[in-house]
């Protein structure tokens, strides 16, 4: 893919040079580094400048951006795609329960990453996987895409200065208080390498919030918002206060009301990383979820 972006210098940037200014825009020193290394990257008035070059009010920035090689290791395979949002820079999907994010060697074609990539194949443009917030396997729900290097990059900053509002819909055992906030350090548990738990002594730091929705059959419909992003934070904090996912495999395998974690990535909040506009995108609960309430 190739990108071509624009910038028309105001009296506010005159004095910068371009390396300054790409950097003030969001541009990673990998990306400056990448561009300065190509002829056609970075032109002014269609002359070819180094990122040395000071820039003056009323001139023309162009900088042409050439993605890297395609992810050609992650097979094309048709999996239906609920997107929720699609333009030049970035891709929201509604991702579906039982479907990982990348590819692994006990599960290399039911990935999300390998729906993308066909759906790239078929439009006849070139894809490299570049997922911003992740999923379990077994979690529904929101998520983004980026569709070349300068997204990416900015919406990976976006995520480490918590720009990016995640909210969640969770489904907990037994009746929730109206409100709560838990706070408990989360590590790996020892000897396993996937599950987590509560650990005063070696766990980080973890905070989350919760409301309650709705109570109906003995489950309550919570809102929740993480300010950690710790693995499994959700599911491990609420068996901590005693109030389960159901369908947990891990922290709570009872499947008599639904086949895996009652967790939904519910909405994102989160300014374009090109345009700056501010986005705001929801998924509805799930027909699984609901029925543990609703049926």
């Amino acid at each position: 893919m190739i990108r071509t972006f624009q910038y028309h210098i105001t009296k506010a940037d005159e004095g910068l040079t371009i390396e300054e200014f790409l950097k003030k825009e969001g541009y990673s020193k990998r990306l400056i580094t990448k561009l300065r290394q190509t002829t056609t990257g970075l032109t002014v008035d269609s002359i070819h400048r180094y990122t040395t070059y000071p820039l003056t009010e009323a001139e023309c920035l162009t900088v042409t951006l050439e993605d890297d090689t395609p992810s050609e290791h992650i097979p094309a395979v048709y999996h239906p795609l609920s997107i929720v949002y699609e333009d030049n820079d970035i891709m929201v999907i509604n991702k579906p329960a039982n479907m990982p994010i990348h590819p692994s060697i006990n599960n290399y074609e039911n990935t999300l990453a390998n729906g993308v990539a066909y759906y790239f194949q078929e439009k006849g443009e070139p894809f490299i996987y570049r997922v911003i917030n992740r999923l379990d396997r077994d979690t529904t729900g929101l998520l983004i895409l980026a569709k070349h290097m300068l997204s990416a990059g900015i919406l990976s900053q976006m995520v480490q200065e918590r720009q990016i509002k995640r909210e969640y819909l969770a489904i907990t055992e037994g009746l929730l208080e109206e409100e709560g906030i838990i706070e408990a350090p989360i590590a790996r548990k020892e000897g396993s390498m996937i599950e987590r738990e509560v650990n005063n002594v070696t766990g980080d730091y973890a905070k989350t919030y919760y409301k309650r929705l709705d109570f109906k059959n003995n489950h309550s419909l919570a809102l929740v918002t993480l300010e950690t992003g710790r693995t499994h934070q959700i599911r491990v904090h609420m068996k901590h206060i005693n109030h389960s996912l159901p369908g947990d495999f891990i922290y709570n395998p009872n499947y008599e009301y639904i086949k895996r974690q009652a967790l939904h990535s519910y909405k994102l909040t989160f300014p374009h990383p090109i345009t700056k506009e501010r986005l705001t995108f929801t998924a509805p609960l799930p027909e699984d979820m609901a029925a543990i309430l609703y049926k």
